[in-house]
């Protein structure tokens, strides 16, 4: 199973902490604008890119990680995106929804 701590992931791990203080900042910054501003952090995804730079054997590994035991599907993640821009997801702000199948 893959954990939490990965090897060479150091950057990786920074940009998304910054990403989700950005979120957290800009969404209080942007108070009174009727604006809102969420993060989408999305778990393994079977997007092209992944696909292409990620061995099978790692792509399985992520796959059994997840407790559905798939990788995610681009639909999946579209949907809750879509759902955040919709009059329905008006009330969500300065939040970071993780759209993982359950992977920590």
């Amino acid at each position: 199973m893959i954990g939490r701590i990965l090897p060479t992931y150091s950057g990786y791990a920074a940009s998304k902490a910054a990403a989700e203080a950005t979120t957290f900042i800009l969404a209080h910054e942007l108070r009174g604008r009727d604006v809102t501003v969420n993060a989408v952090a999305p778990g393994p995804t079977a997007t092209e890119m992944f696909l292409e730079d990620t061995d099978s054997d790692a792509v399985r590994r992520f796959a059994d990680a997840v407790p559905r035991e798939r990788l995610g599907m681009p639909s999946d993640i579209a949907s809750v995106v879509a759902f955040l821009a919709s009059p329905s997801g008006h009330w969500i702000n300065s939040q970071t929804i993780r759209v993982n199948g359950g992977i920590n």
